[in-house]
């Protein structure tokens, strides 16, 4: 029987699943993130007028590397017990460098790099630099060791990109550098000496890790309450902007409606009966950053139109108001193919409707853009409400 140390670090069997109080507060880090990834895509599509795809991926790219940081630190505090000295301040200290990495947000491409891509790697390598010597003679340091391995790698290209001057260098790194990051976690890469981790050497504790990808979404529709709410307050008033607001916050409503119908409600027992825990967790992740990145685009879209509700609407501002909405209901179909086996046709007419009515955005203002996405929104629930009544309760696939 292992007698190590580290084995006082992991989960013990029936200890409480619920998320603590110290993972909330770390959460708080991420609306602020969130906050300065949505202005920043603002920018991208009203400054940057030239190389608008380009900046939005640059954009996107920095939302990847959040996500990341949340979804390990989720998975530490499932593997790991959150109660144990050690790990709170393993948390804390993570919680410090996501902040540093979010007050680099405005200057990441340009003179804040280090500070962004230094607060990243030391959170991935100060990480695994505490936990692989912890857990020494405990089965699960091998586990910890090939995590380290693969974010060492791609600090390589992180670091590298930062010293260059702002550029096409440090957005091809960067590129670089997150698809090792993803696919490293993804298909688990073998490691030297270490190989390829099983899926059995990252057991999921279902309730809790259901509740953190719950709360994340709570995380980003609170940054979506909170930049409707200031920019809608640092406005002059008027008619159209308090149109625009309703619209906005109804809009909220409908995501957390849609995001609730019974897959958001039956995750833990679905992650809890499935044959393998931890690749439903996986899809399920996937699923989510998918809705979040949705989410930030419609913060950014909403931030639009409270501005300017009967200005013009081109393009970019098209792209992130119906877009936005368009990709939250294609990862919610994923969350929902997940824990189903299926997807409900009413949100792939919702994508499709959203997409097609882009066409002809570009003729309308701002605002009617916006409640055409509420429409389809609401006749999304509408047909989730009716598929309620018609029929009984749908069990999840196995």
């Amino acid at each position: 029987m292992t007698t190590s140390g580290g084995a006082r670090l992991l989960r013990k069997p029936g200890q409480g699943e619920r998320a603590t109080f110290l993972e909330l507060f770390f959460d708080l880090v991420f609306i602020f993130a969130l906050t300065r990834i949505s202005d920043r895509l603002v920018t991208d599509i009203t400054t940057e007028r030239r190389v608008v795809l380009t900046e939005a991926g640059k954009t996107l790219l920095i939302l990847l590397a959040f996500w990341l940081v949340w979804f390990v630190t989720a998975l530490i505090t499932d593997l790991y017990d959150p109660e144990q000295t050690r790990i709170q301040l393993l948390i804390v200290a993570t919680m410090l460098a996501s902040l540093a990495m979010a007050v680099a947000v405005p200057g990441a491409f340009a003179a804040r790099g280090l500070l962004f891509a230094g607060a990243y790697v030391a959170i991935h390598i100060g990480r695994g630099l505490f936990l692989v010597p912890a857990l020494r003679g405990h089965p699960a340091q091998r586990r910890a060791a090939w995590v380290l391995f693969w974010f060492a790698v791609s600090a390589v290209p992180w670091i590298g990109g930062a010293l260059f001057p702002a550029g096409v260098a440090r957005g091809v790194l960067w590129t670089l550098a997150i698809m090792l990051d993803y696919a490293a976690q993804v298909f688990r890469l073998p490691a030297p000496r270490l190989g390829r981790p099983s899926l059995e050497q990252f057991p999921i504790v279902a309730e809790h890790l259901s509740e953190r990808y719950r709360q994340f979404f709570i995380i980003a529709l609170g940054e979506l309450i909170l930049v409707i709410g200031i920019t809608f307050s640092s406005n002059e008033l008027s008619a159209s902007r308090a149109a625009a607001f309703v619209t906005a916050f109804a809009t909220t409503g409908l995501l957390w409606r849609i995001y609730l119908y019974r897959a958001g409600e039956l995750l833990p027992a679905v992650i809890a009966g499935a044959r393998q825990p931890s690749r439903l967790a996986q899809w399920v992740s996937m699923a989510h950053l998918l809705m979040v990145i949705g989410i930030v685009a419609i913060s950014a879209g909403f931030e639009l139109v409270i501005r300017h509700p009967l200005g013009h609407t081109d393009a970019a501002w098209a792209a992130v108001i119906l877009g936005g909405p368009a990709l939250y209901l294609v990862g919610r179909g994923l969350f929902e193919y997940g824990l189903f086996g299926r997807v409900s046709r009413s949100r792939l007419i919702g994508a499709v409707a959203l997409v097609a009515w882009a066409v002809v955005a570009v003729h309308t203002p701002p605002l009617t853009v916006a409640v055409a996405a509420v429409v389809v929104l609401l006749g999304v629930s509408i047909a989730d409400a009716v598929r309620t009544r018609a029929r009984p309760p749908e069990m999840p696939a196995r």
